[in-house]
């Protein structure tokens, strides 16, 4: 595999919470070793160096419904087979003259036990080992010796590999092995909205589906901790859906509510209109600002207050209002008032419209004696109440909404002829350009996740996020 990979792997596993320490091997370690083995293997008479082709090697190997036929190269003498071996090590002959293959049973049942590849010749340098080897094991042989050599007890995979299984056990069988280990397998994680498979992932990621590996939507440690998905969210996850041998498919709602269960607790609270609607307050002195009282965490107190401020024009969100409500609407609509959360109670005198008809302001008066919850004075009841931020007293960010990647529960569900890619959602990513926030969120902090109020849960994007230009990404919305 290349570097990327592993170092990537190695990031994921460690922002889990686990290392391993002096326990992280590579296979390619014991390229040596497993080279000696292979050679055992041939002078036991249970390999032999094969100079099929590629399309041969297809055509001997047969099917589910045709058994395989001999290679006319399975009797070679082990001397022979040593030389040819010997000398594909030494890079005398091309990529593809010939492979080495196990000498087990092509009438097999099992199409990987009909005489399976050990090695074969690739002229490529090794991203660890260098230019040191021409000829690699391939994986179904690499994997049982490397456990053996590591003392691994319980090899575990997913349940694809449950026809490997008795290679796997060849392997050590008729190896000089120092450990016995055993190949245990389990169903691999499937969830809903999404496609698990890396090959598939990375058709997304080469064809510009998605914005990378890393890309939020992507089921992949990297996209999910860019996200904003914490490790204790992850943990949590895994470990209420356990694990089963039998096929599953996990509804994704599950692993978003451990989400919002862990950043329920941990997240700082903000207010922040995402499509901001102007409101100017007629009654409010021009040019001031009044101070609120500090806003406080509802659970944790210990985060820290917030410093808000109250000023002649505000914004709020454009969705709390409308000009002809129905009788369940109570937020802001012409003549009726509507509560500013932490401040005024507010009402709706006017509705500035341009020439299209298209809502640009709305004039409201605000009551002084409503400030921090208090009822009117005359007892009237407000049943509405809205966020808002300052429009002189804000910040302006881009906030990316993100929804399901896919826009059908089980994408690959298709019919034949059918790409599975024709399931992608077109409408999974929502950018928005210039979200006002509140005046805390200037120094927002990657290491820290936020509530925005009524809205969601959100991180700043650890990409694409300047000091000069803030970006945010919706990590999960609030429970419906």
């Amino acid at each position: 595999e290349e570097t990327e990979y592993i170092e990537s792997i190695k990031a994921d596993v460690r922002w889990l919470g686990f290392d391993w320490k002096e326990n992280l091997y590579f296979a390619s370690n014991y390229f040596q070793q497993l080279y000696e083995w292979a050679e055992d293997l041939i002078r036991q008479n249970k390999a032999y160096v094969c100079s099929l082709n590629e399309v041969e090697l297809k055509e001997y190997r047969g099917n589910f419904n045709r058994p395989g036929k001999d290679s006319p190269y399975r009797n070679r003498s082990v001397e022979e087979n040593l030389d040819l071996f010997r000398r594909m090590k030494k890079g005398e002959f091309a990529e593809g003259a010939h492979v080495l293959r196990a000498k087990i049973d092509m009438q097999s049942s099992n199409m990987n036990m009909r005489d399976p590849l050990l090695y074969r010749i690739r002229k490529t340098a090794h991203h660890r080992t260098g230019d040191q080897w021409c000829i690699y094991p391939m994986y179904d042989y690499a994997h049982p010796l490397s456990d053996a050599i590591e003392h691994i007890t319980h090899s575990i995979c997913t349940l694809e590999f449950q026809d490997h299984r008795p290679f796997y056990d060849w392997c050590i069988e008729n190896v000089p092995v120092p450990a016995k280990p055993q190949q245990y397998e389990f169903a691999r994680l499937n969830m809903t909205y999404l496609v698990m498979s890396k090959r598939k992932l990375l058709q997304l990621v080469k064809e510009n589906l998605v914005m990378g590996w890393d890309d939020p939507r992507m089921p992949t440690l990297s996209g999910m901790r860019r996200r904003g998905y914490t490790p204790e969210s992850i943990r949590l996850f895994t470990s209420r859906i356990g694990v089963s041998k039998a096929e599953s498919l996990i509804d994704f709602e599950i692993l978003e509510n451990c989400v919002r269960e862990h950043l329920d607790e941990v997240s700082e609270r903000a207010l922040a209109v995402l499509r901001p609607l102007k409101v100017t307050i007629d009654n409010w002195p021009a040019n001031e600002k009044k101070l609120l009282e500090p806003a406080v965490h509802p659970k944790k107190p210990e985060l820290g207050k917030r410093q808000m401020y109250f000023t002649k024009e505000i914004f709020i969100e454009a969705s709390d209002f409308m000009e002809n409500p129905d009788s369940d609407f109570f937020r802001l609509a012409p003549g009726k008032e509507v509560r500013l959360k932490n401040a005024y109670v507010i009402k709706c005198k006017e509705v500035k419209k341009d020439s299209a008809g298209r809502v640009l302001e709305l004039i409201c008066d605000y009551d002084e004696v409503t400030l921090g919850g208090k009822p009117p004075a005359d007892g009237r009841k407000v049943k509405g109440i809205i966020h808002w931020v300052s429009a002189t007293e804000c910040v302006e960010a881009e906030v990316r909404l993100y929804g399901r990647l896919f826009a059908v529960s089980a994408p690959e569900d298709v019919p034949e002829g059918v790409d599975w890619k024709s399931n992608l959602n077109q409408n999974s990513l929502t950018v928005i350009k210039n979200a006002k926030l509140e005046c805390s969120l200037s120094k927002a902090s990657l290491a820290k996740r936020y509530q925005f109020e009524r809205m969601g849960y959100f991180c700043l994007d650890s990409k694409d996020s300047k000091s000069e230009r803030l970006v945010f990404n919706m990590v999960v919305d609030l429970q419906k």
